[in-house]
Formats: structure tokens, C-alpha cells, sequence
């Protein structure tokens, strides 16, 4: 019995030890993109989801073949008109931000996004009191976890590094 818990114990040491698993990181500048719902009703949840992929879309033909952050942030800015006018016809009390926010800590498909100020695009319904959408615009991440809900964690986080490799 001791030579079973003594064999146990140096394997557990060695997979701790030496575990090469790569943390995940996405680089400082990223680009996230945020939407807060008035509430958590039914109704400004559903609005919430309606204006993030209406923005979502809208942003994405933009910046479709941007090749960096700089590009993406000039792209923004030089639209935020644009921006505005897409929640204006939601008819929907709004502010919009650009630039460093503050994003809690996420958690998806097995990858930590930590909590902190980040460069991004804040929409705020209403009070924004309510639950958030929050993803990463550039690279383009929000795609990527709108196309890609059925896959594994493990494949997630495989093309997240290589997409994170790209940029």
C-alpha cells in the first residue's frame, strides 16, 4: 500500500511539474466590444442581443481585412456615427464609449479573460443595470465565438491561439 501511494504521489508531481500547457493571453491591444442591458427582463435581454448583432455586423463589414489594432481603432472612431445610428433606430435611451473601459472577468470554453480597464467599445442601454455581452473585436474573436458555440473547449482554445498567432 505504501509503494502504491508512493507511485502515486511521484506521478502526480510529475504531471504537475511538468505540465507545458500554454497560458492563453490576449495581447494589450486587443480591442473588446461590450453591450449592458437595461435590465435582465426577458425584453432588455432580447433588445441587448438585437443591438449587439446589429452593431456586430455593421463593425465586421468594416473592419473585414484590417490587418491591426491601429487600423481597427481608426476604423471606429472614424465611425462612430455610424455606430449611433444603428442603436439610435432601436429607439432605446444609449451611451456609447470609446475607449478604456472597465470588463469583469470572463470565463469561455475553458479560457480566463481577466477583469480590467481595456481598450474597447462600450454600449450602455438605458441604466445599464442588466447582464452584458462582452467579446473581443479585434482579432476577431466575437466571430469566432458566435460561429464556433458547438465546438469543443479544447478546439476553442486551439484556434484562439492560432488566431491570437496571426495578429
Amino acid at each position: 500500500m505504501k509503494k502504491l501511494i508512493v507511485i502515486l504521489f511521484f506521478i502526480s508531481l510529475g504531471v504537475v511539474l511538468f505540465n507545458n500547457e500554454e497560458e492563453i493571453i490576449i495581447p494589450n491591444n486587443a480591442i473588446r466590444f461590450r453591450v449592458i442591458a437595461n435590465s435582465d427582463s426577458l425584453g432588455d435581454q432580447a433588445e441587448k442581443m438585437m443591438i449587439k448583432e446589429s452593431v456586430e455586423e455593421k463593425v465586421y463589414e468594416l473592419i473585414h481585412g484590417a490587418d491591426n489594432a491601429s487600423e481597427v481603432r481608426s476604423i471606429i472612431k472614424d465611425n462612430m456615427d455610424t455606430i449611433k445610428d444603428i442603436v439610435s433606430d432601436y429607439q432605446v435611451p444609449y451611451q456609447i464609449s470609446y475607449g478604456n473601459n472597465y470588463f469583469p472577468t470572463k470565463y469561455y470554453k475553458g479560457l480566463t479573460y481577466p477583469a480590467g480597464n481595456y481598450e474597447s467599445l462600450v454600449i450602455t442601454l438605458g441604466e445599464g443595470a442588466g447582464d452584458n455581452f462582452w467579446c473581443v473585436l479585434f482579432p476577431p474573436l466575437c466571430l469566432l465565438e458566435n460561429s464556433e458555440s458547438d465546438v469543443s473547449d479544447v478546439e476553442y482554445e486551439l484556434y484562439v491561439k492560432k488566431l491570437l498567432e496571426k495578429f
